[in-house]
């Protein structure tokens, strides 16, 4: 398989974990600053640093409601933005966030290499939201072969398309897979650069809306056992210092969540005022994602079991396809997942 890359990207996460230099949260790997508490007495850092993506879900409406700046008002919240869950990663590696937003397929990886991270939230169910979309005249997974398609490495999108071209039988290197973030692979399609791209919205749909043809999407691999999420990390070390705050954080995502379902409008508004798109653009591809509160979350389907089991066999999968090197023990990955803040939010 070919990788073209539009911005270089470092060659393997193994090499990221050991990256110095660039800014970070501390040299212990401890968020920024000393603690300070809360107007309602929750130990907090005085700086938080969020690594988010432009992504139609509730974390972009807890960043333009403040949600979680009312929540912790004696914590600077720095919010960050990441092209995808690759980039997140090498942050979260570099210790230069504390929370951040990756696909499920990057934090398998994550995990594998590993990464001292772990998972207190499901920002969503990835469906229709992420798609593989190509020009009219390709009606087939057999005919990418010789074709440019773009993705961007590492992502779940990755992922995505890695496994429906196995699904259908044609071998991945005989395509040639151009290594882009999003907004990058937006204006290859309108330059007529590539012959498609497995992407997620709002480039997505801005692909479509230029003529793009959807051939598979996540919805359609995950009828497959190819289930992909967008989750929430937090570094070990955050967790373990300031564990009533990633509650707190918990809090405010599930306080978004219940927004979007009680009032649509106010949440989409929130939502698009983030990625520059009309509140019912916003709800249009929202639909294509499922959202759950914190009592969704903290049962056995979730992070009370079953988000393992799929971090596991994507980690299993990644390194089938060449992806990572090794896979680590099952029970590593079932302990990176931790229900215990959406388990306690769920309960007040």
């Amino acid at each position: 398989m070919q990788f073209r890359s539009s911005r270089r990207l470092v060659a393997a996460l193994a090499t990221v974990a050991v990256a110095t230099g660039l800014a970070a949260c501390g040299d212990d790997g401890e968020s920024t600053g000393s603690a300070s508490a809360s107007a309602g007495g929750t130990k907090a850092p005085e700086t938080l640093t969020i690594a988010y993506q432009a992504i139609p879900n509730s974390d972009l409406a807890v960043k333009h409601l403040g949600l979680l700046e009312k929540a912790l008002p004696n914590t600077k919240i720095e919010w960050k933005l990441f092209d995808s869950g690759g980039t997140v990663n090498e942050a979260i590696a570099a210790k230069s966030v504390d929370i951040g937003l990756a696909g499920s397929s990057p934090v398998s990886r994550g995990l594998s290499q590993p990464l001292a991270y772990q998972v207190p939230w499901i920002h969503d169910v990835i469906g229709a939201a992420e798609a593989l979309a190509v020009k009219p005249g390709i009606t087939d997974l057999k005919q990418l072969e010789g074709k440019k398609i773009a993705t961007p490495l590492a992502s779940t999108a990755h992922y995505s398309l890695l496994a429906a071209l196995k699904d259908a039988g044609v071998d991945q290197s005989k395509v040639d897979i151009i290594d882009a973030e999003p907004d990058d692979i937006f204006a290859a399609w309108s330059r007529g650069d590539i012959d498609g791209a497995y992407v997620w919205n709002p480039n997505l749909g801005k692909i479509v809306a230029d003529g793009g043809k959807v051939l598979v999407s996540s919805a359609d691999l995950a009828k497959k056992g190819k289930t992909t999420y967008d989750l929430a990390v937090a570094t070990d070390a955050f967790a373990k210092d300031y564990p009533e705050a990633l509650e707190t954080w918990v809090k405010a995502q599930d306080q978004a969540v219940k927004l979007y379902r009680s009032d649509e409008d106010a949440w989409a508004t929130a939502v698009a005022a983030e990625l520059n798109l009309k509140p019912e653009e916003v709800k249009t591809q929202a639909k294509d994602l499922i959202f759950l509160d914190a009592s969704e979350q903290a049962g056995a389907d979730y992070l009370g079991g079953g988000l393992a089991t799929n971090l596991f066999a994507a980690a299993e999968f990644n390194k089938e396809l060449g992806q990572i090197p090794s896979v680590r023990t099952e029970a590593d990955y079932e302990a990176a997942v931790n229900a215990g803040p959406a388990t306690a939010v769920a309960g007040q």
